[in-house]
C-alpha cells in the first residue's frame, strides 16, 4: 500500500463526507470493496454496526508525516555510517592496488575517515560509545550538560510527551545560567506536557528569564540542537541511547524540521495560565465525546456560552474543528 490514498479511495472518502460522514453497504458496488478495505486500513474509515464513518484525515497526515520524517532521518544516519562500515573493505582494496598501503596519510583517510573516530569531521561520529557518537544514558546526559555549558547562542528543543518533573528541577540552574549569559532557548512541547501545575511552574521559571515555549499537538520526534552545530536525537527505537550529530547537512535538516514545527505551534502563554473551571469541565465532557449541545444541556448553560468556552479551547490547542479538539483532549488530564 502506498503512503497516499488512490484516486478511487479519495473519491469514496469524499462520497462518505458528502453523505454526512457515513457509508452504508447499500451505497457501495462490488468495485468499491477494495477501496473501502484500503480506507479502513489507513484509518480513514471506521467500521460501525451499520457501515462505516469517516475519520479525520489530519490524523493520517500527522502519522504519515512523522513516519516519513523518521524514515528520512534513518536514511541520513545510515548514509553517515556507511564510510566507517566500509572503511576496512576500502582499505583492503586500496592496499591490494597499492602494495605497501600507499602514503600513510592516504591510508588513514581511507581506513578511518578524514578525522579520528568520534571527531567532529565524521558528522555522526563513530557509531559506538565515545565522544560525539552514540552514548548510553549516563554518558549522553553528561555530554548534553557539557553542550549546554558550552553553548554560545541558541538551544532548540523539541520535547514530545510528558516531561519528568525531577529532571526539569535538576536542569533548572543550568538552563537559567544559559539564559542569563544571553543565549536563546526555544522549546516545543505537546499539550500533555503542560497538564500538571508543577511542570507548568518549572516552565514558567524559564520563560520569566527569556525562554520561549510553544505547544504543538501533532506528533514529532525528540531533538536537541546546540548553536545549530550539534544535534542530539534518539539512536534506537526504545530511546535508550543518543546520537550526537555534527554533519552540517544533517544538522541543517533537523533545524529545518524544528523551524517547521515551531511555525505551526501555538505560543504557550495561554497554557501557562490555567483555564477557568467551567472551561475545564467543558473540555472534560468534550473529551468524552459529547456534542456542544449535549455539553450545554449537561451543565445548564446556553449553547452560545459553551461555544465561547470551546473557542478558547480551540485557541489553546490549535484545533480547527470540534472533532479535532475532542481527539486532542482524549489524552489530557483535567484534574
Amino acid at each position: 500500500m502506498t503512503d497516499e490514498p488512490s484516486p478511487a479511495e479519495r473519491a469514496l472518502y469524499l462520497a462518505a463526507v458528502r453523505s454526512g460522514g457515513r457509508l452504508v453497504p447499500e451505497d457501495l458496488t462490488a468495485s468499491d470493496r477494495p477501496a473501502v478495505a484500503a480506507l479502513v486500513a489507513r484509518g480513514l474509515l471506521t467500521p460501525t454496526a451499520t457501515g462505516w464513518t469517516a475519520a479525520n484525515p489530519r490524523v493520517l497526515g500527522d502519522r504519515l508525516g512523522l513516519e516519513l520524517r523518521t524514515r528520512a532521518l534513518r536514511l541520513l544516519l545510515h548514509a553517515e555510517r556507511l564510510p566507517r562500515v566500509l572503511g576496512p573493505l576500502t582499505h583492503a582494496y586500496d592496499a591490494t592496488r597499492h602494495p605497501g598501503g600507499g602514503a600513510p596519510g592516504a591510508r588513514s583517510a581511507i581506513g578511518h575517515g578524514a578525522t579520528p573516530a568520534g571527531g567532529p569531521g565524521l558528522g555522526l561520529g563513530a557509531v559506538h560509545p565515545g565522544p560525539g557518537s552514540v552514548d548510553e544514558a549516563a554518558d549522553a546526559r553528561r555530554r548534553i550538560s557539557e553542550l549546554i555549558s558550552e553553548c554560545q547562542e541558541e538551544v532548540l528543543a523539541a520535547q514530545p510527551g510528558p516531561r519528568p518533573l525531577e529532571g526539569l528541577r535538576m536542569a533548572l540552574p543550568q538552563d537559567l545560567s544559559l539564559l542569563r549569559r544571553g543565549c536563546s532557548m526555544r522549546t516545543v512541547y505537546q499539550p500533555v506536557t503542560l497538564a500538571g501545575p508543577a511542570v507548568l511552574s518549572q516552565i514558567t521559571l524559564r520563560t520569566e528569564h527569556g525562554a520561549q515555549v510553544r505547544v504543538l499537538s501533532e506528533p514529532y520526534e525528540r531533538v536537541l540542537i546546540f548553536d545549530r552545530a550539534v544535534a542530539v536525537i534518539a539512536a534506537d527505537t526504545d530511546r535508550g541511547r543518543a546520537a550526537f550529530l555534527t554533519d552540517p547537512s544533517t544538522v541543517a535538516y533537523l533545524v529545518a524540521q524544528f523551524e517547521r514545527d515551531w511555525a505551526r505551534a501555538t505560543p504557550a502563554g495561554r497554557f501557562l495560565d490555567p483555564p477557568p473551571p467551567t472551561t475545564v469541565r467543558i473540555g472534560r465532557l468534550l473529551a468524552r465525546g459529547l456534542t456542544q449541545r449535549a455539553v450545554a444541556t449537561r451543565l445548564g448553560l446556553s449553547e452560545r456560552t459553551v461555544a465561547a468556552h470551546i473557542s478558547r479551547l480551540r485557541d489553546r490547542y490549535g484545533a480547527q474543528t470540534l472533532f479535532h479538539l475532542g481527539w486532542q483532549l482524549r489524552g489530557e488530564r483535567h484534574d
